[in-house]
């Protein structure tokens, strides 16, 4: 067989194996058509008896959404037929009491009318019966009564002297009995004891060792505390306890306060005693405030102006011939309040006059005049109501008495001072020689602070260095012992310790 025999047999061999592929795959391709297409009416078919089950399903639930809806709208229905029903019962009720009250004003204008007559008529017989016995007694109804009276008075003039003279005796006895009543019932009522204040304050310290760091090296720690607190700190050879000494009260708890953290801290040095020092003062002046507000609540008064009030805590740490102001004016407008209301006076006015009676004294170390003016001018300035300046203005006798809750204010204060132990006073003009040396001290030019020490016998000045020179310090001195020798009565000798400090401060950021 030839090469080109082979190659056409081959040929033909390849087209009809090509042809058979083809025809093959046609076969297959229409034997998977058929199967897609059965199985494609099977979805369908299976899809449209699922559409007709949520059909049927939706309608189920339609006809039973309309039902409740039927009986929702039937019940409504009744309800509001109901409720109709009974507002027509009620407007049938309504018209029928109108109706009634209606003839019941009828009946009872009627009633006022035939009052209105029978009464003009009676005022018409007893004119007719009076004008009658004028005409009888030929007498006016006037010179009738004028006529009787004075026959009273001549028949029955001494019995009638007599029995005035009675009434006027009996009064005073009862007016005098009943004064005694009010007070005896006010004493009684607030006699209670009060303490009086001491001028040295004992401090509890955990052990000995801690005076060491307290006095500090050289006593700088020492000195720096009571150069800014102003108050003299005693250690001394007692047992677990370091003692304050001032006048002032202030200063005192300041001191004390500021004390008591340093031992707390246990680092003591001059900076951080200052630190301590300015937080003791933002600390009492917290409890001025809660003091003040604690009094005004316990006297029953409300309303006033927080700026007063804050004038007013500051009387806590003072004291009058050893007796506490605060306290003192606390009882006085108990007292004044007792009395205010057994004689019917006004009693929130009486109580305000007696608790701000001595509120100048807060401040008379810083202004002029006495507690008494220095009160009225911050009572008028923070517009408090007249009559309570009125009533604390009197208390001794510096205005006269304008009204009754002003008398009340004096007795309350004469009742409150004036009762056995209140007050102490020797303690008070030690006091006022104090503050007396202090004020000498700080009204020179140039003075910034002084503290009264060692009991009076010692006034530390702190002047500003930027205005005193030393040569300066040495001549402010001298002039302050001069003006005490001259102006001042106090035994032994006082010594005048002018201190000039300067310092320089950067910061380092």
């Amino acid at each position: 067989m030839s090469t080109f025999t082979l190659l056409l047999l081959l040929a033909v061999v390849g087209a009809a194996g090509v042809g058979l592929g083809y025809y093959l795959r046609f076969l297959i391709a229409s034997a998977k058509r058929g199967s897609m297409e059965l199985e494609v009416r099977q979805k369908l078919l299976e899809a449209k008896t699922e559409a007709e089950k949520i059909i049927l399903e939706a309608e189920k639930r339609r006809t039973s959404v309309e039902e409740e809806i039927r009986e929702g709208f039937k019940a409504r229905e009744d309800t509001l037929a109901a409720k109709d029903e009974r507002l027509g019962q009620k407007e049938q009720l309504l018209d029928k009491r109108q109706i009634d009250i209606d003839n019941e004003a009828e009946r009872i204008k009627a009633q006022i009318e035939e009052v209105k007559r029978i009464k003009e008529r009676a005022d018409n017989l007893i004119l007719e019966r009076e004008k009658a016995v004028e005409a009888a007694a030929h007498l006016s109804e006037e010179d009738a009564k004028a006529e009787l009276m004075k026959t009273v008075e001549r028949n029955s003039e001494e019995d009638i002297l007599v029995r005035l003279q009675k009434l006027e005796i009996d009064g005073k006895e009862r007016l005098e009995s009943k004064a005694r009543e009010i007070l005896t019932t006010a004493i009684h009522r607030m006699g209670n004891s009060v303490h009086a204040d001491v001028l040295t304050s004992n401090i509890p310290i955990p052990s000995d060792d801690i005076k060491g760091k307290i006095i500090g090296r050289e006593g700088r720690n020492i000195r720096t505390f009571e150069r800014v607190t102003g108050v003299d700190l005693i250690v001394d050879d007692t047992p677990g306890m370091l003692t304050l000494s001032c006048f002032d009260p202030v200063r005192r708890q300041v001191a004390r306060i500021a004390l008591e953290n340093l031992i707390v801290d246990s680092r003591i040095q001059p900076a951080k005693i200052e630190e301590y020092v300015e937080k003791a003062k933002d600390e009492v002046s917290r409890v001025m405030k809660e003091k003040a507000e604690a009094a005004a609540f316990e006297c029953g008064l409300h309303g006033i102006d927080p700026r007063l009030m804050a004038i007013l805590g500051r009387l806590y740490f003072r004291t009058s011939y050893g007796q506490n102001v605060l306290q003192h004016s606390i009882e006085m407008a108990h007292i004044a309040g007792v009395i205010a209301a057994e004689l019917g006076a006004d009693v929130k006015v009486a109580k305000m006059g007696a608790l701000f009676h001595d509120i100048g004294k807060a401040v008379d170390h810083a202004v002029q005049g006495t507690h008494v003016e220095i009160g009225r001018r911050i009572l008028e300035k923070f517009g408090v109501d007249k009559r309570v300046i009125q009533a604390m203005q009197s208390h001794h006798e510096e205005y006269p008495y304008e009204t009754v809750e002003s008398i009340i204010v004096q007795v309350a204060d004469a009742i409150s001072g004036g009762r056995p132990g209140a007050r102490r006073d020797s303690v008070e003009n030690y006091i006022k020689r104090l503050q007396e040396l202090e004020a000498i001290a700080t009204s020179f030019t140039g003075v910034e602070k002084a503290y009264a020490i060692q009991a009076g016998r010692e006034v530390r000045i702190f002047v500003k260095p930027e205005e005193i020179s030393d040569l300066k310090a040495h001549e402010l001195a001298r002039d302050i012992a001069m003006r005490v020798e001259n102006e001042m009565h106090y035994p032994g000798e006082v010594k005048i310790n002018v201190i000039r400090e300067s310092r320089a401060i950067e910061f380092a950021r």
